[in-house]
């Protein structure tokens, strides 16, 4: 069989006829192309089946009594799968040339027939065809239902259908009321903003203000100034007074990014304003209280920051009350395509362009790239897409990326030297997980140049 007839991923295919070597025919043939198939040889095991497990495709027989040919078993065996499960696609088979009774299937909510003997490909292209509208209209359902409880008061756009995510979709819910201070973990680009600001719009701070604040990209006298302002003249470069962002978060939530890069001397000032509330400006004796909710973030092992000095104890416990960490998505393999048609609908709308959606091999790369970059690579691929693509779907080329286990594809002599440079951090960040402090020790670096060759390359 060629590629393009090979399903996306495997699917539940449930058979039912009353032929013995029809069921291992069909077996056979939908086995081979990675399905995985149960057959039932009569009505009665075909619904026990239906109630046991859940299925993406059924095949059935309109006859199951001997020299029977009216079709009634089958007209009355497609209204009992339909009262089990309403939205499974089932398609009927047919030995006899009454077209009639194809129709009446159909009538009855049948989604297509295939006439016997079967054309091979015909058949898998049905059942392939029917797989697909399936899921496709699960994650429409599933959308809805996330949308319906989570996107309240326009919220951030979070999608989170992985079982891998059920943790941090009930985690959110639960403290996203609370004054808890917040630790969220994960990898670059896994989505730890959109959970700081899920948490803070669904919290009783969400009339105020939430201040982001990135530790890492900031040399330290700058930080200082940034987390707790200056008064005019308290250095060489303050011809006025400035606000920090502590002050600026006052009664509302400060959001400190890559919180593991904060530097050493700041830690100590930042453990006492968690403490007491207490601001105290660069230059400034005067002593300000604020009321502020701190989430933080980062992609570092902070313990084992802790063991080599770079991080104070006393300071993860009052930052992480409560963790909530971000798998990677290619631990969440159910979220990519629906991530994948969020940005699609949200480039699409911003470069007014219009697109089909994804096709075949598309959809191949977008489920087998492993996504070093996370959730923010898959947007940027999509976005560039959108410019990029010349037809009404979206393609693999459009979208850079090939479908294959690796997680970038290999240099080449046909690469700029920004093309290499790209694809070599993003083999080093994979190697080390997303953690930007052992990329950089690698890539001989610091931290923040490699913060500022990550945003340039959209990672």
């Amino acid at each position: 069989m060629s590629d393009s007839r090979l399903p996306i991923t495997s699917g539940r295919v449930l058979v039912a006829d009353d032929q013995s070597d029809v069921l291992n025919a069909l077996k056979l043939l939908l086995g081979g192309e990675g399905y995985d198939v149960t057959t039932a040889a009569s009505p009665r095991d075909l619904v026990a089946a239906l109630e046991r497990a859940d299925f993406d495709v059924a095949l059935i027989d309109l006859n199951y009594t001997r020299d029977t040919t009216s079709g009634q078993e089958g007209f009355a065996l497609l209204d009992r799968m339909k009262a089990i499960d309403p939205t499974l696609p089932v398609l009927v088979m047919t030995g006899w040339s009454s077209v009639a009774g194809a129709v009446e299937a159909m009538r009855r909510g049948a989604r297509d027939y295939i006439e016997k003997p079967w054309d091979d490909e015909k058949l898998l292209v049905a059942v392939q065809t029917q797989l697909e509208l399936r899921r496709a209209l699960r994650r429409s359902r599933r959308l809805q239902e996330e949308n319906e409880r989570l996107h309240k008061r326009d919220l951030p756009t979070f999608i989170a259908l992985a079982p891998a995510m059920r943790a941090v979709r009930d985690t959110i819910e639960r403290v996203a009321a609370s004054d808890a201070s917040v630790l969220i973990t994960g990898e670059h680009g896994t989505g730890k903003e959109v959970v700081a600001s899920l948490l803070h719009r669904l919290s009783h701070r969400s009339s105020k203000p939430l201040v982001t604040m990135n530790a890492g990209g900031l040399s330290e006298g700058v930080a200082e100034s940034e987390l707790f302002g200056h008064v005019k003249g308290a250095f060489t470069d303050a011809r006025t007074d400035r606000i920090g962002c502590f002050e600026l978060a006052d009664e509302g939530t400060l959001f400190l990014d890559e919180i593991a890069n904060m530097p050493s001397r700041l830690q100590p000032k930042l453990l006492r304003v968690l403490q007491t509330g207490e601001v105290q400006k660069v230059g400034s004796s005067r002593v300000i209280f604020v009321n502020v909710r701190v989430i933080s973030a980062t992609n570092a092992d902070l313990p084992a920051e802790i063991a080599a000095g770079r991080f104070r104890e006393d300071l993860l416990y009052r930052l992480n009350t409560v963790v909530v960490h971000l798998p990677p998505l290619r631990e969440r393999p159910e979220d990519i395509v629906p991530l994948a048609e969020h940005y699609l609908a949200r480039y699409s709308d911003r470069y007014k362009r219009v697109f089909e959606g994804f096709d075949r091999s598309a959809r191949q790369a977008l489920e087998t790239h492993l996504w070093p970059g996370n959730v923010r690579e898959l947007g940027h691929a999509i976005e560039r897409a959108v410019l990029m693509a010349q037809s009404g779907a979206i393609t693999a080329q459009d979208l850079g990326v090939q479908a294959g286990a690796g997680a970038a594809p290999a240099a080449g002599d046909d690469m700029t030297l920004e093309q290499s440079e790209k694809v070599f951090i993003q083999k080093v960040l994979a190697k080390h997980a997303g953690d930007v402090r052992k990329a950089a020790e690698q890539l001989g670096v610091s931290r923040s140049a490699l913060y500022r060759r990550l945003q340039c390359f959209g990672l």
